[in-house]
């Protein structure tokens, strides 16, 4: 049997619905529609078909398009992918100045569009007068004999043909490559959960592991930006408070003066890296400092209450980061429902940036924990002497009684 090309297959399929019209009565018709089955069977285009949208109006809302503006037809096909994606019911659409129409649509010989016309998943055949431009998606434009369009053509995911009619405007085609978007299946409760926890570990460890290093490495800084928390808390959130605020002028600022200088244009990559890292080791060794202080608060007042334990800088971490981490948990375990979720996500939020604050105001107030002024260690070394070490007597206790050297009156 001879292979009928491309071209030839809507002639036969035209032939054969005559040949079905003149058939006897008895004979069973072939549809449109089972013509249609049998062409998608055998993988057999048909130009100008109906992309199977049953017509309707797309009423307005949702999403705006302004086809006036072909200039971007990318832009205007990601727009009319995401609606075409819904479900018929749940389609808005705002065509600026021109309606917006979904499945195959026909514009009557003595009709006339009042600006644009947007036609979603199915033909646009024209026999009057449309006044704007005319946008398919998914869809062919067949502009045929007597009618007019004032404006331009633009078939995304189609084709163009002028059967006789006119165009005034220009006539383009864009492929669509982007396939029409499915909305995204509903994660379970217990999926989402098991999600999100996972998350809230890996960043806790993170943290831990980050604090471990700190610790190893840099503990008598550590210590000092934790004893700073501790002993100025207020003027340690204040002062976090004012350097978030004067962190984007302060950076703008260097920007400004290394760009005025020729030297300075050519350290500017070295600064601006240098500032970013500043500023995040800043916050980030400040909330460690601010999770050290909570666990050493804990621990301590735990050991007074005769709890065995040792008292080190590992254990102040694990447990002041834990704490951090306690809302977090409970957002990841709740996140799946609707009010308390987001409550629970607002307040962790909320605490985080407490901590976050307030250790950034103590790491500057200690400059990164080399100054020990505000730490609560008020006195310096050279007034650490031997009256201040020895206690008084208070409250009838006695005094204990320091000893004399040698060689000294009353030494032995």
């Amino acid at each position: 049997m001879p292979r009928c090309t491309e071209r030839a297959w809507p002639s036969a399929l035209a032939a054969l619905l005559l040949a079905s019209a003149a058939a006897p009565a008895a004979a069973a018709p072939l549809d449109l529609p089972d013509l249609a089955s049998v062409a998608a069977e055998h993988d057999i285009p048909i130009p100008f078909a109906s992309r199977g949208e049953r017509p309707a109006a797309i009423p307005a809302g949702g999403p705006v398009v302004d086809p006036a503006d072909l200039a971007q037809p990318e832009a205007l096909a990601r727009s009319l992918r995401g609606v075409l994606a819904l479900e018929p019911a749940a389609r808005r659409l705002t065509v600026a100045g021109g309606t917006a129409r979904a499945g195959d649509y026909a514009v009557g010989s003595d009709a006339r569009v009042a600006g644009h016309l947007v036609v979603l998943g199915g033909n646009a055949d024209l026999y009057g007068t449309v006044s704007g431009n005319v946008v398919t998606y998914r869809g062919d434009v067949v502009v045929h004999e007597g009618a007019t369009v004032e404006g331009s053509v633009l078939a995304i995911g189609g084709v163009v043909r002028l059967e006789g009619g006119t165009v005034r405007g220009s006539v383009r085609t864009l492929r669509d490559d982007g396939a029409a978007p499915t909305p995204a299946a509903p994660v379970a409760a217990p999926a989402r959960a098991a999600r999100n926890l996972a998350g809230v570990i890996g960043v806790v460890l993170a943290l831990g592991t980050l604090g471990a290093g700190l610790v190893a490495f840099a503990r008598p800084q550590l210590e000092i930006v934790s004893d700073t928390v501790v002993n100025s808390f207020g003027r340690a959130f204040v002062t976090g408070l004012l350097a978030q605020i004067l962190l984007a002028p302060t950076f703008g600022m260097l920007v400004v003066g290394l760009v005025l200088s020729v030297a300075g244009i050519l350290l500017l990559p070295f600064a601006v890296v240098a500032f970013v890292l500043l500023a995040i080791a800043g916050i980030v060794g400040g909330t460690l400092a601010v999770a050290h202080a909570m666990g050493e608060t804990y621990t301590r007042r735990r050991l007074a209450r005769g709890v065995l334990g040792s008292p080190n800088s590992y254990r102040y971490l694990a447990v002041g980061t834990a704490a951090l981490g306690v809302l977090w948990v409970l957002w990841a375990a709740f996140s799946w429902v609707p009010l308390a979720g987001d409550i629970i996500r607002g307040t962790a939020v909320l605490t985080l940036w407490f901590a976050a604050t307030t250790g950034f105001g103590a790491a500057l107030l200690s400059r990164g924990g080399v100054r020990e002024e505000f730490a609560g260690r008020l006195l310096p070394p050279e007034a650490m002497t031997d009256e201040y070490l020895w206690a008084t007597p208070q409250f009838g206790v006695p005094a204990v009684k320091r000893p004399v050297p040698r060689g000294e009156p009353g030494g032995r």
